[in-house]
């Protein structure tokens, strides 16, 4: 059987962007079932978009699932807005129909706990206040992408599964374990601050849950790097999904095994 969630949390697919993994966050869509889809910032990368960035068809097909989900399994979708796609705050809030909404945060109330679910550019000075140093950050970053999808043809070429080098060369620089730190500790103040038992957010490319000082943090991580999402079972519990060893060869074959699909080619059209 399809797995269904309750509450399924991605973030930071930067579509636009060459280091989208479109094809993988497309196939994961397809493949699971959720009742509230959170698009957690970052999902449009506008910074690259403005900057010449190519938008394709498997970009499009991003979206096209995500219609699915919400016409098929009458999936709530809440699109929260990112550093990235910050040209959003134009239209905030907005909300089409009972199913889709954009906003700037949002307050998740879930088996008897509350979840202050955010971005978490709201901390990055950087980012808030000196934009074009942010724009000189992501040209080095852009390049450790450029490395990492080489890196990770050659791997394919030898029949090796994905890896992350530039996960790996982000935790051995000390700058960046610092960061993350200190970005981890002030997302859990934030959340105590609001009222709220855990913080779900993403930006920083970092999949985890944890607990910090009795505030639960947990992060989706991202679709250019790690590959993760965020979910939560129908008995409240939240994990992390990996992708690169989502076993998507036996998803499909357990979906279409499913006796309510009447066929291979519904599946496959999604």
């Amino acid at each position: 059987m399809r797995p269904t969630y309750k509450t399924i949390v991605i973030s930071d697919l930067h579509l636009g962007s060459k280091g989208a993994k479109a094809k993988e966050v497309n196939e994961f869509l397809k493949s699971n079932s959720c009742h509230q889809l959170i698009l957690n910032g970052d999902i449009i990368d506008g910074w690259q978009l403005k900057k010449g960035g190519t938008w394709k068809k498997k970009h499009t097909g991003f979206f096209r699932a995500v219609l699915k989900m919400m016409d098929r399994f009458d999936t709530e979708v809440i699109y929260l807005r990112g550093n990235h796609d910050d040209f959003l705050d134009q239209i905030l809030p907005l909300k089409i129909g009972k199913q889709f909404s954009i906003r700037q945060d949002y307050m998740l109330a879930s088996h008897g706990k509350k979840y202050f679910i955010t971005h978490g550019d709201i901390f990055d000075s950087i980012t808030s206040q000196m934009k074009w140093l942010a724009y000189l950050g992501d040209i080095g970053y852009t390049f450790l992408l450029w490395l990492n999808k080489w890196y990770n043809q050659y791997r394919s070429w030898q029949g090796k599964p994905y890896y992350s080098l530039s996960q790996v060369i982000k935790q051995k620089v000390k700058a960046a374990v610092n960061f993350i730190s200190d970005f981890e500790e002030k997302l859990a103040e934030l959340a105590k601050a609001k009222g709220a038992d855990g913080i779900i957010c993403g930006h920083i490319h970092k999949a985890e849950i944890k607990q910090i000082d009795g505030i639960t943090y947990m992060n989706s991580g991202d679709w250019v790097e790690s590959l993760t999402a965020l979910v939560e079972t129908h008995a409240g519990e939240w994990q992390l999904i990996d992708y690169p060893s989502f076993d998507l060869t036996s998803e499909l074959t357990a979906i279409w095994a499913d006796s309510s699909l009447p066929s291979k080619e519904k599946v496959a059209g999604i």
